[in-house]
This record gives C-alpha cells, sequence and structure tokens, in this order.
C-alpha cells in the first residue's frame, strides 16, 4: 500500500489518558514534564483533564471522560487528524467495561500512525525525543483505494 505524508508540526496536539488505577502515575508524570507539555496542545479525558488543568496551570481541552465516549472522541480527533501523540497510561490488570472502547482507541491510532505510549517509561522516551520539538513527516497509509473500493461495493 502507498504512503502519504502528513507533517506534525512542532507543537503538537497531544491527549492524555489514565485508567483510574494510573491516574496517579500520569499526574506525577505531567508535573515532572510540565514545561514541554507547556509547548504543545493538550486535550485530556473526564475529570483527568480538570485535574490535569488546575496542578499544571494549563490549559487543556477536556473531553468526556472514558467510559462515556472520551476514548471514542480522541480516536475520532485522530481519525481528522487532530491528535499527533496518545499518552494513556492504562491498567493492564483491570477488565473495564469500557475495554472494547480502549482497544478502538489503540488501534486507531496505529491506522493513523500515531505514537502511543502506554506507561511512564515510554512516555519518558518519547517526550524526550528530539522529534518532539521538530517538525515531524508522519507517514500513513493512502487509504485512497479502500476508499474506492468500500464506494464501488456501496454502489
Amino acid at each position: 500500500m502507498p504512503h502519504k505524508v502528513v507533517p506534525m508540526q512542532p507543537r503538537k496536539k497531544i491527549a492524555l489518558v489514565a485508567h483510574d488505577n494510573k491516574k496517579q502515575d500520569l499526574f506525577e508524570w505531567t508535573k515532572f514534564n510540565r514545561d514541554l507539555l507547556a509547548e504543545h496542545e493538550l486535550f485530556a479525558t473526564g475529570t483527568t483533564g480538570s485535574v490535569l488543568e488546575q496542578q499544571l496551570d494549563l490549559e487543556i481541552t477536556k473531553l468526556e471522560s472514558g467510559p462515556l465516549g472520551g476514548d471514542q472522541q480522541i480516536g475520532a480527533k485522530i481519525s481528522a487528524g487532530e491528535i499527533d501523540f496518545v499518552i494513556f497510561f492504562w491498567d493492564p490488570l483491570e477488565t473495564l467495561s469500557h475495554d472494547p472502547d480502549i482497544k478502538a482507541l489503540l488501534r486507531i491510532a496505529v491506522v493513523w500512525n500515531i505514537p502511543v505510549a502506554c506507561d511512564r517509561a515510554s512516555a519518558d522516551f518519547m517526550i524526550s525525543s528530539p522529534l518532539m520539538s521538530g517538525s515531524y513527516q508522519r507517514l500513513i497509509p493512502d487509504y485512497s483505494s479502500y476508499r474506492s473500493r468500500l464506494s464501488a461495493s456501496a454502489g
């Protein structure tokens, strides 16, 4: 499948998400990385966004909580090209009622070649990368032939 180049600007659009058992990790991580995060546009689900906005004194676009559709809102923003990077501290040991939404979010991030950090270590490595502060030419599959097949079969 051919690829298209989608440029990411130096100011990234970052989604911040955490399951209940991982919220404290996310809060500590964002406090430590506050100055780096301040250089980017931030989005968060549910009460996580409100808490982060207060703790960091940064503007955060707040979406619904995960179980109420926040994960799906982030997925929609990824598909629309409105999210460049996802930091999602999820709890692999807890089964949650909205697990299908979580899997869908992770899947859509891979479909659109969006970097995803699922724990503190990967988030540390990614945010400290020189690619975070510069432009980046993200390659995504060119889905135009796939879309054409769908249109032809619908007609």
